[in-house]
């Protein structure tokens, strides 16, 4: 019974983070799904890692990018 109901509010939360894409507090939905499918599911897994390592990566370039802009360069 849990796992069902984990993998159903997982993959609602992660239907719902792709779906609202473009609200910028989204993509914290769309992890949440992921990390809850993640228990049941290896390929979620994959995914939440995906997901984890590019909001890693585009937050070190934002702040790369103020950086430079505060410095004036």
């Amino acid at each position: 019974m849990k796992k069902k109901f984990r993998i159903a509010l997982g993959g609602l939360f992660a239907l719902v983070g792709i779906v609202f894409f473009i609200i910028p507090g989204s993509m914290l939905v769309l992890i949440l799904g992921l990390m809850m499918l993640s228990y049941d599911l290896p390929k979620a897994r994959t995914a939440l890692r995906y997901c984890q390592n590019a909001m890693s990566k585009s937050a070190r370039k934002l702040d790369a990018y103020l950086l430079r802009r505060k410095l004036g360069n």
